[in-house]
């Protein structure tokens, strides 16, 4: 289609950074604004309402994407979302990988962001983190263990995605939206905070339409993305470090924007102000969540966005199973570390009790 909009002096991969910056701009806002993070939704202290909005964005997410999918705009047809190949030790490590360093950072990488545009530099060391060992994880030292462990695969065939099982895309979307809206609706949210989780959902199936169709070019092609944050920080570091020989795309772009969007808000409702750490092994902790973020956000493909909010919308298997194993790893260091608090902190067994990190919310 994007030969026909006019854009003679722009190609589609300049296009994808204007959009993308735009598309994290609005994320930016609206998840500084609603506080949106999946940490939060699974243990947090007021998990009933980050869960709310964080399952109307899955709602809105899952039929807006499938709903492009039913008008022909997009398909998921070879996505590496629905690879018949199911590495299924790789998102069950991976994720679980994933879910207990968003306990030890306390919050996921999409949080992290939208934190460091606050003037938190505890998440900003660990977006630097995250993006060295994911980058690590695809291309550098890592990568040959991320091969091996991505070895052990499950052959799928046709069932890799749900679209593919009795009922087929309309009945499975179903399942998914439904008790996701029950969640929403008894979260006892205010309507605003609701608003706004369910347009956190609905840049899912705009990104996927406008990188999929509104700037498919078959003669200059470009992936069809969606929100994410693990491949996006990977690519963002290496044009951080390399912009002379590699263009930026749309995962700089989306970084950029969200970090914009979250200072912005910040600014303007007071929210900015700096903040640090308090001691080296609270410094620890967070520096280890971020590795186990980066090298398993790569081995589960993707966060908590991109596996999850972004990935269930294409109702590939991978994506649930993903998306559970966070949760799981989650929930497990969240019990850890409440019977063990000097855990938390690094503190030799014995020592007296350190006051409790400050939290990355």
């Amino acid at each position: 289609m994007f030969e026909t909009l006019g854009f003679e002096e722009t190609s589609p991969r300049l296009a994808s950074l204007y959009f993308s910056l735009a598309l994290g701009l609005g994320f930016g806002v609206l998840a500084q604004l609603t506080r949106f993070c999946f940490r939060r939704a699974v243990i947090g202290e007021d998990r009933r309402q980050a869960a709310g909005i964080w399952a109307l964005a899955l709602v809105v997410s899952v039929l807006g994407t499938q709903a492009a999918v039913i008008q022909g705009w997009i398909s998921f047809d070879a996505h590496r979302l629905l690879v018949s190949d199911l590495p299924l030790l790789a998102i069950a490590l991976g994720g679980v990988m994933f879910g207990i360093g968003m306990v030890l950072t306390r919050g996921c990488i999409s949080r992290l962001t939208v934190l460091s545009g606050t003037g938190n530099l505890r998440a900003l060391l660990c977006l630097v983190v995250f993006a060295i060992t994911a980058h690590a994880t695809l291309k550098g030292v890592l990568a040959p263990l991320r091969s091996a462990l991505g070895s052990y695969t499950v052959q799928l065939g046709d069932y890799a995605t749900l679209a593919a099982l009795p009922g087929g895309a309309p009945l499975w979307s179903a399942l998914i939206a439904l008790p996701a809206l029950w969640v929403a609706l008894r979260s006892k949210n205010a309507a605003l905070a609701l608003l706004g989780g369910a347009m956190i959902g609905a840049l899912v199936p705009l990104a996927w339409v406008t990188t999929g169709f509104v700037l498919f070019d078959e003669f200059d092609p470009i992936a069809m993305e969606s929100l994410s944050f693990t491949a996006p920080m990977s690519e963002g570091l290496f044009y951080a470090i390399a912009s002379s020989a590699v263009p930026a795309g749309f995962g700089p772009g989306l970084i950029g924007g969200v970090l914009v969007g979250a200072l912005l808000t910040a600014l303007l409702r007071g929210q900015f102000h700096w903040q640090s750490f308090e001691n080296p092994g609270q410094t620890g902790r967070y520096i280890l969540g971020a590795s186990l973020m980066g090298f398993g956000g790569v081995l589960a493909g993707g966060c908590t966005l991109g596996a999850g909010l972004a990935g269930v919308s294409t109702l590939g298997v991978a994506a649930p199973l993903a998306l559970g194993a966070i949760a799981l790893g989650g929930i497990l260091a969240h019990r850890v570390l409440r019977d063990r608090p000097n855990a938390a902190s690094f503190s030799p067994a014995g020592s007296p009790a350190t006051p409790a990190p400050q939290p990355a919310e």
